[in-house]
């Protein structure tokens, strides 16, 4: 038996795949490009995001991660992983586009739990958020890696 008595032992290999479907708005992409201080015309201006072949406004590249942190909380939420959220620090965070997010998005998340490396009664958990629009096509691939403090 390991230190850490929080993380489930069998979380590694997990996948979670009941996040609902995320909406992607205009006014979404809006806020979030002000929130963050975006600058492209295309953020916020149809017209302009058409003029550069989009369908629709275009979100920041880091806009993904609110679509894909919906989806960890049901990794967050779940009893039996083990994870105490109050313990928990964002230590990492990774995106590989595969095509930009645009408002008129249906996107689904599949979360997959890639690793997880005890250290002492804490750990190390890597996820990867897999993230398809309607038609089940590639948008984004999210690397996250959460530290799980452990007890002192």
């Amino acid at each position: 038996m390991s230190e850490n008595k929080g993380i489930a032992e069998d979380l590694q290999g997990r996948e979670y795949t009941g996040a609902p479907v995320y909406s992607v708005s205009r006014e979404k992409i809006r806020e979030f490009a002000r929130a963050v201080k975006a600058q492209s015309p295309a953020h916020v201006d149809v017209e302009a995001a058409m003029a550069l072949g989009h369908a629709d406004l275009v979100a920041p590249p880091t806009f993904a991660i609110i679509v894909s942190q919906a989806a960890d909380a049901e990794l967050i939420q779940d009893p039996t992983a083990g994870i105490d959220f109050s313990r928990v620090v964002h230590a990492d965070q990774r995106f590989t586009h595969h095509r930009p997010i645009v408002a008129g998005d249906e996107l689904t998340t599949t979360v997959h739990v890639d690793s997880v490396r005890l250290m002492g009664s804490g750990a190390m958990v890597t996820t990867r958020e897999e993230i398809v629009d309607h038609q089940g096509q590639p948008v984004v691939t999210a690397v996250s890696s959460l530290l799980v403090r452990g007890e002192e």
